[in-house]
């Protein structure tokens, strides 16, 4: 071997060195909002990130499906007490659980989604859904047939209030003397998991005039887009990429990307870069964003693309300012 090549290979062993030494040995765990893993909305989104650092690195992750706040919890304790670091708590209603737990264990990491836990130990991630909510409603108002379209939200509750407020502002962008209906599932945790009833009130909307209709409401939404697909109209979806659920029945799906959230915390706690205290993702993050594919490609004209395109630029760019309903409760588009 010439000297060059000698040298070369050292340095590339040496290189290699560090980078093992800079991974750090870590033992992740999620635990999940109520719904399920398997909702094909939020909490799935959870898992698919921190399935696929699983699959890139070889580390397994424990996670847990709690059906009541009194198992959130004791879950978050028992997965510390294992020494599981970081803890992924997905959701609002996790926080006073978490505040709790992270407490009693300072020298673990905890990952909180859609919610603030002012702890040196947690990280905070929150997203600005109003953002992507501009984006499907300006899509659902160049789409609409009738100029009346629909929002089911789950529980009533200032997050998802941002949801309709920024999906009224952008259908009013659209069409200005568009009608939007508006219904919120239910007041307690249980508006998250009930399809029955997110299909009655899809089908309500759709008996005013409705013809394209968004949610934001877990797994209610599945029998959202359910109804609103057999009544063939279109529905909108949300959190995950649900345009497959229905192809060619599902506008589109705004994106929240909450696999991201998942696998970023798991990575830079490999990596040594996790950093408690809170990160705010929106378009310009690539933390929020709208779908489209195989299954939705032929229900996007390329007037509503470039639309959509031109609105997410300029919300970038600040040259549109998108309300966000959390800074005042207030909604008046």
């Amino acid at each position: 071997m010439r000297l060059g090549s000698f040298a070369a290979a050292l340095a590339g062993v040496a290189l290699s060195a560090v980078a093992a030494l800079a991974q750090q040995p870590i033992k992740p765990a999620v635990v999940y909002d109520k719904g399920g893993k398997f909702d094909k909305s939020f909490n799935e989104g959870v898992f698919m990130g921190a399935e696929k650092f699983r699959q890139e690195t070889g580390v397994e992750f424990r996670d847990f499906e709690p059906t009541n706040d009194a198992q959130i919890e004791q879950a978050l304790r028992r997965f510390a007490r294992d020494g599981h670091s970081p803890i992924i708590a997905v959701g609002f209603s996790q926080a006073t659980a978490l505040k709790k737990v992270a407490a009693e264990f300072p020298d673990l990491k905890f990952t909180i989604i859609d919610m603030v836990v002012e702890l040196p130990n947690v990280q905070s991630v929150v997203f600005k859904e109003h953002e992507g909510s501009y984006l499907v409603g300006l899509l659902a108002a160049m789409a609409s047939k009738t100029g009346k379209v629909g929002f089911v939200g789950g529980m009533d509750i200032p997050l998802i209030r941002k949801f309709a407020c920024g999906y009224v502002q952008g259908v009013k962008a659209g069409k200005a003397d568009a009608e939007i209906f508006q219904n919120m599932t239910g007041s307690t945790p249980a508006a998250w998991n009930d399809p029955v009833k997110g299909g009655e009130l899809a089908k309500s909307q759709i008996d005013r005039g409705a013809d394209v209709v968004y949610h934001a409401a877990g797994g209610t939404g599945i029998g959202v887009l359910r109804a609103v697909a057999d009544a063939g109209k279109l529905g909108i979806g949300v959190d995950s990429n649900q345009n497959a659920l229905h192809p060619g029945k599902v506008l589109t799906s705004m994106l929240k990307r909450v696999d991201v959230a998942a696998y970023n915390s798991f990575k830079a706690a490999r990596d040594g870069g996790w950093k408690p205290g809170l990160s705010v993702l929106g378009l310009k993050e690539e933390g929020i964003d709208w779908a489209l594919d195989e299954n939705n490609k032929g229900l996007i004209s390329p007037e509503m693309k470039a639309a959509a395109d031109k609105a997410k630029a300029d919300i970038i760019a600040g040259t549109v300012k998108v309300h966000d309903y959390m800074s005042d409760q207030k909604c008046t588009m």
